[in-house]
């Protein structure tokens, strides 16, 4: 019989309520769907700022705090109190991984782990570290790369150090996981690796997460008139998630779409330019840019939007779309990257549009907005098709990989 993971030591760079993209809320819905299957886990990720900057002393030992968040047991590191500015991220991010080494020191003192599992570059010397601490294999989740991030231009530091980081990554972790098919080729043939090292598992969804808090009637008002048409767009506004194609599509559908109006929801390094480029674009008058806003809220626009536009340059998986098509609202995506997994060809539970291109976007934005028919049909379909993203089937899956690695981890404990 094959053996079971008794006990997990999962590290990742952030676990809510520290929040800066999916990552979180990825670990965290596994990490407690392992624990609902059995597996007992334990979660090492970051925790408060211990103030300071740059030359500040720090303390001799890694501060750690402990809670139990349904179950899995998280172990909360104090980051360094340093400036994330670029020149100073790769030695922030060294720090940050020697402490989460230290506090994993004393965690291996007091219990004993079957496995090491490591998300991301961010936390990966110190997950391979206390791998081979503890003498137990060591997974990888690559959620992203820095290539795909940068569309291949990768020569030159910050970059180029990250990059690297990310293929020793690849090639000392004994086994690799990724979200999509596409991750799967695009992660073999950056870091030249074997694809059968690499398992396919997709992010999931929990639609009883996705609850609206708002008054959604009086919360749309804020936005458009009932007689208008409102497009959403969601995630961290970098070069990467394509926001700008859809600033360069919107212009031609308001002309062609009475009442068009747009909402920009989120944060990130290319906010100014596309602020910019919709004062250019004269948009500013049609919509706004909401900056960052919690999930709650982010439940709540899904649902009062007529459609949420995802015109990702990259994308690994495309977990926006399928929080959209979750909550009822439809979606045209770019045809590439993960994105074509999580909503298929043929026009079934959503549209796409020609990766890149801002002329096509506009075409189906203009379709979507004025075929009811259409809409409704997405919706519906929609609905049973986000079923197959399941965190259970996710949790299920990933404990094979465990297992794979581990089949003699019962026979060793019993001599």
């Amino acid at each position: 019989m094959q053996a079971v993971a008794r006990r997990v030591l999962i590290l990742s760079w952030e676990y809510p309520p520290v929040i800066e993209g999916g990552l979180a809320r990825h670990v965290r819905k596994l990490a407690e769907e392992l624990v609902a299957q059995g597996t007992v886990v334990d979660v090492l990720t970051r925790g408060g700022n211990r103030g300071g900057h740059g030359g500040g002393e720090q303390p001799e030992a890694a501060e750690t705090s402990e809670e139990d968040l349904r179950g899995v047991n998280v172990h909360r590191v104090r980051e360094p109190g340093w400036p994330r500015d670029l020149d100073r991220f790769l030695a922030w991010v060294a720090q940050m991984n020697d402490d989460m080494l230290t506090a994993g020191r004393a965690l291996a003192e007091e219990r004993s782990y079957d496995l090491v599992h490591g998300h991301d570059w961010l936390v990966a010397h110190a997950s391979a570290a206390l791998s081979d601490l503890l003498d137990v294999p060591y997974v990888t989740t690559i959620h992203a790369t820095e290539h795909g991030r940068h569309q291949g231009w990768v020569d030159k530091p910050p970059q180029s150090s990250i990059h690297a980081i990310e293929r020793w990554m690849a090639h000392r972790a004994d086994s690799v996981i990724t979200c999509s098919h596409y991750m799967r080729g695009h992660v073999a043939d950056i870091f030249d690796i074997d694809e059968r090292r690499i398992t396919v598992i997709p992010n999931g969804i929990d639609p009883s997460d996705l609850r609206p808090v708002d008054d959604l009637q009086t919360l749309r008002l804020q936005f458009a008139q009932p007689e208008q048409k409102l497009v959403l767009l969601v995630g961290r506004l970098v070069y990467e998630k394509g926001f700008q194609l859809a600033l360069d599509a919107l212009p031609e559908v308001i002309e062609k779409v009475p009442g068009v109006r747009f909402l920009v929801a989120g944060s990130g390094t290319h906010e100014s330019e596309l602020k910019a480029q919709a004062e250019r674009l004269g948009l500013s008058e049609h919509g706004v840019f909401l900056g960052w806003i919690g999930d709650d809220a982010l439940h709540s626009l899904y649902r009062i939007a007529d459609l949420c536009v995802v015109p990702s340059l990259y994308e690994p998986f495309g977990l926006v779309a399928l929080e959209a098509m979750a909550s009822g609202c439809p979606c045209i995506v770019a045809d590439t990257g993960g994105l074509r997994e999580v909503v298929p060809a043929g026009e079934r539970v959503g549209l796409r549009f020609n990766g890149g291109d801002a002329e096509h976007l506009g075409v189906m934005i203009e379709r979507l907005l004025v075929d009811e028919q259409l809409r409704d049909r997405l919706v519906t379909e929609a609905s049973e098709h986000v079923l197959s993203f399941d965190w259970s089937d996710v949790a299920q899956r990933t404990t094979t990989v465990y297992q794979d690695l581990m089949p003699s981890v019962e026979t060793s404990r019993r001599e």
